[in-house]
């Protein structure tokens, strides 16, 4: 999609801060951090939202998972503890049209979060 942003990061057309890089993912500061570490791990293949997953994809949406692991590792955010999320369309707080994962953690999260 020319005109998603995240597309143009994953192409390298656009940079941001990348912090981690594979064949199928690609993971970035985020602009707005909402916690000291907030990153965001898109897939390179682009998928507007949850409700786009098909059958096909349910392992790319599980590497994500793993990456955001791998990251908060990487943070030392694994023992303190993270949140991942995922937001679906504009009501669930979705503001880029092609799926992300945040992971966010090193301070106390609330609940509900915002």
């Amino acid at each position: 999609m020319p005109d998603c942003i995240f597309c143009q990061i994953a192409s390298k057309q656009l940079s941001a801060h990348i912090t981690y890089e594979d064949k199928q993912v690609i993971a970035f500061n985020d602009i707005d951090p909402q916690a000291p570490v907030h990153q965001l791990i898109i897939p390179k293949q682009h998928i507007s939202t949850l409700n786009d997953i098909t059958s096909e994809s349910i392992p790319l949406i599980g590497h994500m998972v793993k990456v955001a692991s791998e990251l908060a590792h990487e943070f030392n955010l694994n023992e303190s503890g993270y949140r991942t999320v995922f937001n679906c369309n504009a009501n669930g707080g979705q503001m880029v049209f092609h799926i992300h994962l945040h992971l966010l953690g090193g301070r106390q999260m609330s609940w509900p979060p915002g």
